[in-house]
């Protein structure tokens, strides 16, 4: 990632370590709050009350995480049944209520530090920026940078650009890594982080991402069969019927609609071929993964520089068919919406599998499930249907990075 698309990615993450103050205030109240609702169970059963505020809180979270990650953040909270003290008890017994406790003392903490932490070293920045616009207008020694008192307009243009690069470094480094504990604080207490339920939770993800890439493959499949070589075969049957019925009366007649006939069969095995190709693509089965991804490079306007791996190791059939068809989206969307002048395409076998890379230079904005990126969609749930990852880093005008794992065994 170079300084440019940093340079976004951090402001990106100040705005949502700014954003989680709409969280982190009210969870302040908690420590006011809490231990009043403590000291009132031992009178009231007044947990099924106190909770709700608390759940509307940690769900405000949830949303926000899981438009940073792309991914839902969820986790099941019991059905309260019976009277006040009874529900009090299944609360208190659950151990969801006490995981949105503990992230509502945490973020009330760590939500309101980070942002000052992240303001800090931005302000912190543009004051040093500033710096030889105003050091003259103090007495002479008074002001230091690194250690040394500024007494000379050499000093105060060199040592504050070094201080500069020091707080340009450090917000590039602080805003993400903000972003990231605070994203990490959300998944590990308000989602199913680890165990049994992610997993489950990923592998239910998943496998509902088949099902709709595979009822889309066979709708495809259906209406190209169904528009194209049914219709053609269909005018097929006509024209012989006709021919057959003109035969003896209008001969040349009936010769001209065989040979049309004949020339509409060409062209819905033509279309029949396109249909298969798109199920099983022929070219893998003949040349392998990287014969078919040589093939598609040479189709494109636009220069792709491929790095292949050793062509004596393949992959499984189904890993196979979804890394060409990832390398054929992300290649098509790239011809069609990125205006890029160059791509690449790398494959590497790996300890976790097949990493798929492809890269342009174009403009960037790609965003899966929307026009400039609806196939997008598509190599995701495709991929995940593998139990694989997809990553698609697509910072507007610094290019697109479509990066897949499958894995593929050893």
């Amino acid at each position: 990632m170079d300084l440019k698309a940093r340079a976004r990615h951090s402001l990106r993450s100040t705005r949502y370590v700014l954003g989680g103050l709409a969280t982190a205030l009210p969870s302040l109240a908690g420590y006011v709050l809490l231990p009043l609702v403590l000291v009132a169970l031992i009178v009231a059963p007044v947990l099924p009350w106190a909770i709700r505020p608390l759940r509307s809180l940690a769900d405000a979270e949830r949303r926000r995480t899981e438009r940073r990650l792309s991914r839902p953040v969820r986790r099941s909270y019991p059905t309260l049944q019976g009277s006040a003290r009874q529900q009090s008890l299944q609360l208190l017994r659950s151990s969801g209520t006490g995981k949105d406790v503990a992230w509502m003392l945490l973020h009330g903490m760590v939500g309101l530090i980070l942002p000052v932490l992240v303001l800090g070293a931005l302000f912190s920045l543009l004051l040093t920026l500033s710096i030889p616009l105003w050091w003259w207008t103090l007495p002479s020694g008074t002001l230091t940078l690194l250690a040394a008192p500024l007494t000379t307009w050499l000093q105060a243009i060199v040592l504050s650009a070094v201080c500069v690069w020091i707080f340009v470094l450090l917000f590039l480094w602080l805003a993400p890594a903000a972003a990231l504990l605070e994203t990490r604080i959300a998944e590990m207490l308000l989602g199913n982080w680890t165990g049994a339920g992610r997993r489950i939770e990923e592998l239910t993800a998943s496998r509902a991402g088949a099902l709709q890439a595979h009822e889309a493959e066979l709708r495809r499949i259906e209406r190209d069969l169904h528009d194209g070589t049914q219709a053609q075969l269909v005018a097929v049957a006509m024209r012989l019927g006709l021919a057959d019925r003109r035969f003896d009366k209008d001969p040349a007649g009936a010769r001209k609609l065989i040979l049309d006939a004949r020339t509409t069969v060409d062209e819905a095995l033509v279309q029949l071929r396109t249909v298969i190709r798109g199920i099983h693509p022929p070219i893998l089965s003949d040349r392998g993964l990287n014969g078919a991804i040589r093939a598609l490079a040479a189709g494109r306007t636009i220069p792709v520089a491929l790095d292949l791996p050793d062509p004596a190791r393949r992959p499984p059939a189904a890993v196979e068919a979804a890394a060409y068809f990832v390398v054929a989206e992300a290649l098509t969307n790239i011809a069609r919406h990125s205006e890029a002048r160059q791509a690449r395409v790398s494959l590497r076998y790996e300890r976790t599998g097949l990493r798929v890379l492809v890269q342009d230079d174009g403009r960037g904005g790609a965003v899966p499930g929307s026009g400039t990126g609806s196939g997008l969609a598509g190599v995701r749930q495709r991929v995940a249907a593998l139990d694989g990852t997809t990553r698609i880093d697509s910072p507007v005008g610094s290019g697109t990075t479509v990066e897949v794992v499958l894995p593929c065994g050893s």
